[in-house]
């Protein structure tokens, strides 16, 4: 009786074992098989995001327990493309070149199975957006292997969105630990539009010439060079080039009330475009006033004239560069103190 008794128990286990094995295999070909489904979709986009709606988000992330990949997921509503302070179409543009730069820069490489890039649109995956508890856009999320319930994944910062591609990479990169890579951007005039404009030059070019020679054109107009040159000072105190080349936003929605638009980001990580073109045109304020004091004023006659306007330009100037400063110190913190000379004691 106990032999058999112990025949039982043995023959119990072995079945428990074989099953667990089975049910490991199973497992692991059904993560496979999703990896090969991502990646098949993967080729068959051309910047290599892929098109998520509630039925495949449920097949890849809900009911796959057991995942061997992340996800990153733009968040998208055709009917709110029309708002341009939002910036979503721009912001997809951006999604996209960060997917093909990972692409590119890990192709035949373990990491490209390792990490999809995605997108859901609201109108087809309400349900979606509800479960990860999106209300406001823009929205960008990393769901890793580990992570069971939606609303447990990692939502992107909404001051990142500021820096476009670069700041997503950074947030993909930190939160999967695999390398983007370099972004390229496409060139800003086409081959054909190049092209063009040589022929355009090349036909325009004797007209220009001639011109030239007899000294009838913009660049011998003085006034035009006084223009260029306000906008330069303009253009340098305003950050526009740090703008320009981080595709800063003039404003960006407030996180809290979506509503809302900020012109004025607080932190010394980031700048908008509208607070650079408020401090530059301050400083421009200041530089007219001081070019026309020491290069027309001096040449009035009415001392009383020269007094008052004077006295004007102080007081407009010592306006502009006190809101400088304090946009300074409400920005970054720091503050900026005045100290009388020791020997004034």
């Amino acid at each position: 009786m106990s032999i058999s008794l112990k025949l039982s128990l043995l023959f119990f286990f072995f079945i428990i074992l074989i099953s667990s094995l089975n049910l490991l295999q199973v497992n692991s070909e059904s993560d496979s098989d999703r990896v090969a489904e991502l990646l098949h979709l993967q080729s068959q986009s051309k910047s290599g995001v892929i098109h998520l709606d509630d039925r495949s988000l449920n097949r890849f992330i809900t009911s796959a327990r057991a995942r061997s990949y992340s996800l990153v997921i733009f968040f998208d509503a055709f009917q709110l493309h029309d708002k341009q302070e939002l910036h979503l179409k721009e912001l997809r543009f951006e999604f996209d070149l960060v997917s093909s730069a990972f692409l590119s820069n890990n192709k035949d490489t373990p990491s490209q199975s390792k990490l999809f890039f995605c997108e859901i649109e609201f109108k087809e995956s309400q349900q979606s957006f509800h479960l990860f508890g999106v209300n406001a856009l823009p929205h960008i999320r990393h769901v890793g292997p580990q992570v069971d319930q939606l609303k447990d994944s990692e939502p992107m910062d909404q001051g990142d969105f500021a820096r476009l591609a670069d700041s997503m990479a950074e947030f993909v990169e930190s939160k999967t630990k695999l390398t983007v890579g370099p972004i390229d951007r496409p060139p800003v005039v086409s081959k054909k539009q190049l092209g063009f404009l040589i022929l355009a030059f090349l036909a325009s070019a004797p007209f220009l010439v001639k011109r030239i020679l007899v000294g009838d054109t913009l660049v011998h107009d003085p006034k035009v060079w006084l223009s260029l040159s306000v906008f330069v000072y303009f253009f340098s105190v305003s950050g526009a080039m740090h703008n320009i080349i981080r595709k800063m936003p003039m404003f960006m929605s407030d996180r809290n009330d979506p509503t809302k638009l900020v012109f004025f980001y607080q932190g010394s990580g980031m700048q908008l475009g509208a607070e650079g073109f408020a401090v530059g045109f301050l400083y421009t304020i200041v530089g007219l006033l001081l070019a026309f004091v020491t290069h027309i004023l001096v040449h009035a006659r009415s001392k009383k004239l020269q007094r008052v306007i004077m006295v004007f330009a102080i007081i407009v100037s010592f306006w502009s560069v006190k809101k400088v400063v304090y946009l300074d110190n409400w920005k970054t913190g720091y503050s900026i103190h005045g100290f009388w000379p020791s020997s004034w004691n």
